[in-house]
């Protein structure tokens, strides 16, 4: 931990960190959600990016990489705000909403989220991805404490102007239901058929679990398209525009790879060029792609309006 990386901050291409499967939290600050901004916590955008740098010359810097609204994040968040307030400014906790902030998150070139980065004397130290409770994050913030005075940075983060943090951290989310727990567990281990069971159990519980439904979808589509051939898949859908299968296929890939509107614009399209069973196809897999999104999304309103007329 005394050494830092030789190597200055980029802002490489932005990471696709999309949190699909993950159950959702209220925003920072509400209730059931990790604290808002303030006293040596901040939150990070493409024009504070390089102002945060700049300050790691003078204290450590934490940056936990996150999106605010998942569990797992809000959780971690939580903890790290608590040690924040604990040290009294020796580190400022700094947090990036990746789905905001790519360009910031590419930065670090991190692979997932939650994910926690120092920053010392203008370089970054990767310390750890996922989630990690209290006991064992603090230990880390140690090492990095040392580091930053083997290297100098001794300074005292500044703290905000009347926040009230008091390190007790805010409550997260109730426990899941059990089968979106287990849906969640394996989506962490990377088992996404165990997660599609676990969801069709929930369904099977309660055919109007909507987060189920979600969720199935979601896992659904990470399944079909984790051992996929790209080029293939789109010189099929290029060479073949009436082939269901293939315009199926590389409409998922458009999701997974953040093209929401290419995705939902080519199926769309697709609908007039079908009939029976193939266009049902067509229709499920669009209804798959808006509950992936979510109702509170402004794209799922309009491409359901158009889903509709080209259905009717």
């Amino acid at each position: 931990m005394s050494q830092t990386p030789g190597n200055d901050f980029p802002l490489r291409g932005a990471v696709d960190l999309s949190g699909l499967g993950r159950p959702s939290v209220p925003e920072p600050g509400a209730p059931g959600g990790a604290p808002a901004a303030g006293g040596y916590v901040v939150d990070v955008t493409e024009q504070t990016f390089q102002a945060l740098v700049e300050s790691s010359t003078q204290y450590p810097v934490l940056v936990l990489l996150w999106i605010p609204t998942d569990q797992a994040c809000a959780q971690l968040g939580a903890d790290l705000a608590t040690l924040a307030a604990e040290n009294d400014g020796r580190f400022q906790l700094a947090r990036v909403d990746v789905e905001q902030h790519p360009a910031v998150a590419g930065a670090f070139q991190a692979q997932g989220v939650p994910t926690v980065v120092a920053v010392l004397a203008g370089q970054p130290v990767p310390l750890f991805q996922g989630g990690a409770d209290l006991e064992q994050i603090r230990p880390v913030v140690e090492q990095v404490l040392a580091a930053a005075q083997q290297n100098g940075v001794t300074g005292r983060a500044p703290r905000a102007e009347g926040a009230e943090l008091d390190g007790t951290p805010e409550p997260v989310a109730p426990p899941l239901p059990p089968h979106h727990q287990e849906a969640y567990d394996a989506i962490e281990a990377g088992d996404l058929h165990a997660a599609a069971e676990a969801y069709r159990a929930a369904l099977r519980s309660d055919p109007r679990d909507d987060l189920a439904s979600a969720g199935l979808a979601q896992v659904s589509l990470l399944e079909r398209t984790q051992d996929v051939d790209l080029a293939a898949v789109r010189t099929a859908a290029a060479d073949r525009p009436d082939d269901v299968d293939a315009q199926l296929a590389v409409a998922d890939l458009d999701m997974v790879g953040g093209k929401v509107e290419d995705a939902l614009d080519r199926l769309i399209d697709l609908i007039p060029t079908t009939a029976g069973d193939e266009r049902e196809r067509v229709r499920l897999r669009l209804v798959d792609y808006l509950a992936v999104l979510g109702p509170q999304d402004p794209r799922v309103a309009p491409a359901r309006r158009r889903m509709t007329s080209a259905l009717y």
